[in-house]
């Protein structure tokens, strides 16, 4: 059993990657690592894994405008994450909450953001679902 339907998996996993890459880009003197831990534990982060459909066909930017504004959210002051890697972790996270069917809240718990990020350029280049199987569930 999965976190939510197949159908919805997809665009969830490209979404969510082009959200951060979307905050990482635009905002370079804010914390994209904030940004994540408290997106991924947000309410907004919730609606998705509940497979409410108005949330999980958002695109980037009609989600950081959603998340902002229903999560009253202000970036803090830090470095963005660069290159790719903040797709890729984006990406990253909502496969492995959808494929372990955990709620994303736990996800950042389960695979700390510090480990992603030193275990990106070993992992970046897999296949998707191979890279959330290496890490395994803990």
């Amino acid at each position: 059993m999965r976190a939510y339907p197949e159908v919805y998996r997809d665009d969830v996993v490209e979404s969510q990657g082009k959200l951060f890459d979307y905050v990482a880009q635009s905002f370079p003197n804010k914390s994209t690592e904030d940004f994540i831990a408290t997106y991924m534990t947000s309410k907004t982060r919730k609606s998705i894994d509940e497979a409410k459909a108005y949330v999980n066909t958002m695109d980037a930017e009609e989600l950081w405008k959603y998340f902002t504004e229903t999560e009253h959210y202000q970036l803090k002051d830090g470095k963005a994450l660069k290159g790719f890697m903040p797709d890729w972790i984006g990406e990253f996270y909502a496969y492995y909450q959808w494929f372990y069917a955990i709620p994303s809240a736990e996800v950042i718990t389960r695979v700390p953001l510090n480990f992603l990020k030193k275990a990106y350029f070993g992992l970046h280049d897999l296949d998707l679902e191979l890279a959330v199987r290496k890490v395994g569930e803990e």
